[in-house]
């Protein structure tokens, strides 16, 4: 995706689990909110004028994203009820990658196609901070690049899955105060982290003009 860095929207901080059945419910360790998947919707200002996420009804509901080129890139966003803003103690989704870009690298500007991302979003002040959780093609699993800093925007790509095999759900859990500290604060366990505003979805292979697909659901946020 040629981004315009602009979504609106440590080991123990992340946590992905290859499963065959949609994610359980917290252990007693907080009220889980489940967010339903038909309040996402297509961020205009981020997205070309093809829509190419479908919503999948059933048992297996879920959203079906599947990019062509030459198309634009579409990115689908869900933004927080302000009572859960400062509350979220983990959030939760579940991917499974379809067809993935040929050759995205999100390390490498030229191939930073994804068969899936979930973007995560913060906001203090004027300045807005995300974190990109990826499924790549060929990127290596568990680093972070492509990070991005000015007075405005800060955001890391983190690569969370890698290639086959494909069809398969994973599910993902991340603590969003620790991942912040992590990435915009230099690890310190006592800075301020500020309002959670939303998620985002996409799937692009615009940089490589090939096909990417892949299915999102489960989303969910344990509260504190």
């Amino acid at each position: 995706m040629r981004e315009r860095f602009a979504i609106g929207l440590g080991s123990t901080a992340l946590v992905v689990a290859w499963c065959a059945a949609p994610a359980s419910a917290a252990n007693g360790s907080g009220y889980v909110d489940a967010v339903a998947l038909d309040s996402f919707h297509v961020i205009s200002s981020e997205s070309g004028s093809v829509n190419y996420y479908h919503l999948v009804g059933g048992d297996d509901a879920h959203w079906h994203a599947a990019y062509e080129p030459p198309w634009d890139t579409a990115v689908l966003g869900y933004q927080l009820p302000d009572g859960e803003k400062r509350s979220v103690a983990k959030i939760r989704w579940k991917w499974r990658a379809v067809t993935l870009p040929k050759g995205g690298d999100e390390c490498v500007s030229a191939k930073a196609d994804s068969a899936a991302v979930v973007y995560v979003t913060w906001r203090r002040g004027l300045r807005w901070y995300s974190l990109k959780y990826v499924w790549s093609s060929v990127g290596h699993k568990g680093i972070t690049c492509d990070k991005k800093r000015n007075p405005f925007r800060a955001q890391d790509t983190i690569i969370v899955d890698s290639g086959p095999p494909l069809g398969q759900w994973r599910t993902v859990e991340v603590d969003p105060d620790a991942e912040f500290r992590n990435h915009f604060e230099g690890g310190d366990a006592h800075a301020d982290v500020p309002d959670l505003l939303g998620l985002g979805v996409m799937s692009d292979g615009d940089q490589t003009s090939s096909p990417s697909s892949a299915d999102y659901a489960g989303f969910a946020f344990v509260l504190k």
